[in-house]
């Protein structure tokens, strides 16, 4: 019954311009004859001559000839593309199964089963009609954007619809984010809070979904699970068990889904690296050749670790044994290196280094093993805490089972016995089994030579404006954006939050909010779960700072401030209304003696006599505050009346 149909429909046409032809035939027989009988032309159509009989005989055989020859054309059309129909669906069969294999998140590998659902109920007699989900919905500006694909010219050939058979990539995508950190996954919230609808395609080289960092460095470390590095779970200091993963793998919607998703959602794209930008085509090229356009684009590539020239140049041996930290793969890797060796030496007293040495000096209680961090400043930390915190803090960390060696600069590393031997500008030499170099982060800038686009030559990073736009359609956010801070000027963050605020900001600002950067991110560092510190603003310890210390009390710990909060990454933005007026006293502010005990206290940072950075240090849930000092941008005669605002002396 289906085929009749269809036969019919192909038949149609050439039946009814058949009947109209010999309609105005006889009309015009009719007119010859000077008269136009109403009856003729469906008496001579049925039931032969009468009258003119041998001209309508001949245009009934040729009626006859043209549905014969029509009816033969349209079987042979119909079964060919019957043929054809069948080979594109395995060939997209063949290609979805491949990309299946690839797909590492259990999102994408759900979806050619559902295509080979829809292609089992697609009636044969409708041979041009593919699945839903092979048809891109949005048009594509420039036909060079589509993807190539080796189906391409039979199916043209064919006549058929030429869209690429598998949509793994996209060819084209409303919001595109380069970067899957989390300035991009912040910006995609933020970009789907204001537009529900929006389609929105992050592409990652990593091959995992969003994370975040901070825990890699902080709380895995001290995860009781054997099974950490698998799970990436952890408990936090409020004893609140959490995955470092911002979303589970069904909150995103697959690439296939993107083009036709009616209600939008977010795609990532993993495995994947963006390395040519055409910003006047608004289009990108993946690593592979595939080439993505976009309406909106972020850039949030982050940084990559630095290393020292002198690993650089150490050979294939010392790199082998050493490890540049950042991403989960690298804390894997550490985790498995520390419990097969007996030496580890951490190089770079910051935040990162800092925070490694204490975790793995934890674990050296148990185990055994020998931790070793190095620095060339006198204390740790001692770029960004004055000399005598750097210096209390320093033996803070020894207190955790580390062998701190300061003012050490690294002339040479070279591999003897299968072992790693350090040598010190003053001749001292240093014997360990692997190292982890923590001297920095290198904001990730590949993209600014084919995009056009501007590095700022002081902090590095792209240089963006106040709105964190660096062209029309291109915004950048998190390590790898160099803003104009309107209270502090220019400025480049390598921090979580900012990476949280910059994203937010970026998102808001794709969808034409047109907002400028004014809200002042914080950090945050622990040393175990009984000593940490928040801070805003420069914090620079070559700025004149003054500190305001009281003695701790038992509250007064990263652990016992995110158990009567509630809350486990302290990076979560505060609102500034909830925060007090800083009252300037009228007497002139005192010389501040240190004390030993360093338990609680603030250091503020001074530029021009206006406070530009604050540091709380084991004081907590308190940045609102401080953050509203540094916006009012006022100059204080005593900072030890605007440390009262943060109740530091209350027990």
């Amino acid at each position: 019954m289906l085929k009749c149909r269809n036969v019919w429909r192909k038949l149609a046409p050439f039946a009814r311009a058949s009947s109209t032809l010999c309609r105005q035939n006889v009309k015009r027989t009719g007119l010859h004859n000077a008269r136009v009988p109403g009856h003729v032309p469906t008496a001579h159509m049925a039931t032969g001559p009468t009258g003119s009989g041998g001209e309508n005989r001949l245009y009934v055989l040729v009626i006859g000839a043209v549905a014969i020859g029509g009816g033969i054309y349209a079987y042979r059309t119909i079964q060919e593309g019957k043929q054809r129909y069948e080979e594109r669906i395995a060939t997209n069969t063949s290609l979805h199964h491949q990309s299946a294999k690839q797909t590492t998140t259990s999102v994408q590998i759900e979806t050619p089963a559902t295509e080979a659902i829809e292609t089992e109920v697609v009636p044969e007699s409708e041979p041009q009609a593919a699945p839903s989900t092979e048809e891109p919905s949005p048009p594509v500006p420039d036909a060079e954007t589509a993807a190539p694909s080796e189906t391409t010219e039979p199916l043209q050939a064919a006549g058929l619809d030429t869209a690429p058979p598998s949509l793994a990539l996209p060819p084209h995508a409303p919001y595109l984010l380069i970067g899957g950190g989390t300035a991009s996954f912040a910006a995609a919230r933020s970009i789907r809070a204001r537009d529900p609808g929006a389609r929105v395609l992050i592409v990652t080289d990593e091959p995992d979904l969003p994370y975040m960092r901070p825990p890699l460095s902080k709380e895995l470390w001290f995860s009781d699970d054997p099974a950490v590095t698998d799970s990436l779970r952890f408990k936090q200091w409020n004893g609140k068990e959490r995955s470092i993963y911002f979303q589970p793998p069904s909150f995103y919607i697959t690439a296939e889904e993107l083009s036709n998703a009616e209600n939008g959602g977010v795609a990532v794209l993993t495995s994947k690296k963006v390395v040519h930008m055409d910003v006047r085509g608004n289009k990108v090229k993946l690593d592979d050749d595939t080439e993505i356009s976009y309406d909106k684009c972020l850039i949030a590539t982050g940084g990559v670790p630095r290393n020292l020239q002198v690993i650089d140049r150490a050979g294939e041996e010392v790199q082998k044994k050493t490890t540049l930290f950042r991403k989960i793969d690298d804390f894997r890797s550490l985790d498995k290196v520390s419990r097969n060796i007996k030496s580890i030496t951490v190089i770079g007293g910051g935040f990162l280094g800092s925070e490694l040495a204490c975790a793995l000096g934890r674990r050296s209680h148990h185990s055994g093993l020998e931790v070793i961090q190095m620095f060339p400043e006198k204390g740790n930390m001692g770029k960004v805490l004055p000399e005598y915190l750097s210096n209390w803090t320093t033996d803070k960390v020894k207190t955790e089972g580390v062998k701190v060696i300061s003012e050490a600069l690294v002339k040479s590393v070279t591999c003897k016995d299968d072992q790693l031997e350090i040598k010190l500008k003053d001749g001292r030499l240093v014997k360990t089994d692997h190292i982890v170099a923590a001297v920095g982060l290198e904001p990730n800038v590949d993209l600014a030579k084919s995009a056009g686009l501007e590095v700022d030559s002081d902090f590095g990073g792209y240089r963006v404006n106040a709105e964190l736009q660096a062209r029309s359609n291109i915004w950048v956010a998190g390590d790898a954006a160099c803003f104009y801070d309107i209270r502090l000027g220019r400025r480049r963050v390598e921090h979580h939050d900012h990476a949280v605020v910059s994203g937010r900001l970026a998102g808001e600002n794709m969808t034409g909010a047109n907002k400028p950067y004014w809200h002042q991110s914080m950090f945050w560092s622990d040393l175990g779960p009984d000593v940490g510190y928040e801070a805003i603003g420069i914090v620079d310890s070559s700025l004149p700072t003054v500190g305001v210390f009281a003695k701790a009390t038992a509250k007064d710990t990263p652990k016992a401030a995110t158990e009567m909060s509630g809350t486990g990454i302290r990076s979560e933005s505060e609102t500034e209304d909830v925060a007090s007026s800083a009252v300037a006293a009228s007497t002139p502010a005192p010389a501040v003696t240190h004390k030993d005990d360093y338990g609680k206290g603030v250091i503020f940072y001074l530029r021009d006599k206006v406070v530009v950075g604050i540091i709380l240090w084991n004081v907590f849930n308190q940045m609102p505050i401080a953050r509203k000092i540094i916006k009012d941008g006022e100059e204080h005669a005593d900072l030890n009346e605007v440390a009262k605002l943060f109740n530091i002396h209350e027990d």
